[in-house]
């Protein structure tokens, strides 16, 4: 079986690639990193390291990779025959690929008539479906109808953390143990391949999708925020400090009650998923710079992202939102100088105040809400003025 992987970073290594070949699937990455794709090709594999106490490194073979931008025929003979499509190059970039996503899939109509599936594994809700919209603008009408006669674009939903080893030779992902990947069977046109080794397969994507953004992405950044009060410089040193892990543990707990009365989840198996959420937050064989986490800030604090979202649910819905609120405020204190967003997001609050600054980059409309965010934003500005040891809601 051959899959067709486009992004050869961390996730499409140490992720994707690695449990499509555990399927049984040879490899060809897709990537415009010509160094990296000489490094494939001259050793036709790669490793994997788990974040582990064991350290385990498993290989990777076969593997093959192309250059987009220099072998673009190659690629669209590729995905004429490949079993499986994926990618993972970021939300941002699926407009790149779509053009040479069209004109293979395009070949493969006229000469291979078998189904198949092009799964986006990028962290952003309902990427296979932008992706599918993305390649709609450069077809006509008529060869978009051809294509989906014989392409799926199911959604997916996919969670772990990869990062690499440095090395001259070998290329080498390096991943924690735990991970989630979730695919929308629905909207699969293939049903005759094995199950993807280690992925769950669901007709309903949207609990995981905001299980993962609203309490895995909330409580990371979260933590980064709350981290960077105290003058922590990782995930894994804030939350050795009691009081952080007390809070981080009440604000997820907050969020928890939003996918209970959304989604009628057990209280118990949020308590269970928040207790996994920490663990793998805490694991040391990870050092996860708060400024990496962090970054990005304005996005983060968006009308409908991983803070604000579950804290406009629960006010609407009456329930508690005292250490959401100081979480969010926390990220309007974040600062880092190599951060776009977080200089523009500083000096958007020096200009024109807080109260402003969260009605522009938030939207919160709720009084109450945005009253608590300002009272915690003082508050914790305050004590940073004054060196002092900031105070969380309890």
């Amino acid at each position: 079986m051959q899959a067709l992987h486009f992004g050869a970073g961390n996730i499409g290594k140490g992720f994707i690639g690695y449990l499509l070949n555990k399927t049984g699937y040879e490899i060809c990455l897709v990537d415009v990193n010509q160094a990296a794709i000489d490094r494939f090709n001259k050793h036709n594999r790669y490793f994997v390291e788990m974040l582990d106490d064991h350290h385990t490194v498993e290989e990777v073979s076969p593997v093959k990779a192309l250059n987009s931008l220099t072998q673009e025929q190659d690629v669209i003979d590729q995905i004429e025959q490949a079993d499986i499509i994926t990618t993972s190059v970021g939300v941002d970039n699926l407009s790149r690929i779509a053009g040479v996503l069209a004109k293979g899939l395009l070949k493969r109509v006229g000469s291979n008539k078998k189904t198949i599936d092009v799964i986006a594994n990028e962290n952003a809700i309902n990427a296979s479906s932008a992706l599918q919209g993305e390649i709609e603008k450069v077809v006509s009408p008529e060869e978009m109808n051809s294509i989906l006669a014989y392409t799926g674009f199911p959604n997916a939903s996919i969670d772990r953390l990869a990062l690499s080893k440095e090395g001259e030779e070998e290329e080498t992902a390096l991943v924690e143990p735990i991970f989630e990947w979730v695919i929308n069977q629905k909207e699969a046109k293939n049903h005759e391949l094995p199950p993807i080794y280690g992925a769950t397969y669901v007709d309903d994507l949207k609990p995981f999708i905001e299980r993962k953004l609203y309490s895995v992405n909330m409580g990371h950044a979260a933590t980064a925020y709350i981290a960077n009060l105290f003058n922590e410089p990782t995930i894994q040193s804030a939350l050795d400090q009691p009081e952080i892990e007390r809070m981080i543990q009440a604000t997820m707990n907050e969020t928890a009650q939003y996918f209970i009365t959304q989604f009628n989840v057990s209280q118990d198996d949020m308590d269970a998923y928040i207790q996994k959420t920490l663990k793998r937050f805490k694991n040391k064989n990870i050092s996860d710079d708060i400024y990496r986490v962090g970054r990005a800030p304005i996005r983060k604090l968006g009308h409908d992202e991983r803070l604000v979202k579950p804290a406009r649910e629960l006010k609407r819905l009456g329930l508690p939102v005292t250490h959401l609120t100081c979480v969010i405020a926390a990220g309007y204190l974040f600062a880092h100088p190599e951060d776009e967003e977080a200089v523009r997001l500083q000096t958007y609050v020096q200009d024109h105040g807080i109260e402003k600054a969260v009605n522009h980059f938030s939207e919160i409309e709720d009084q109450e809400l945005l009253t608590a965010i300002i009272h915690y934003y003082q508050d914790l500005e305050r004590q940073k003025q004054r060196a002092s040891k900031p105070e969380l809601p309890v």
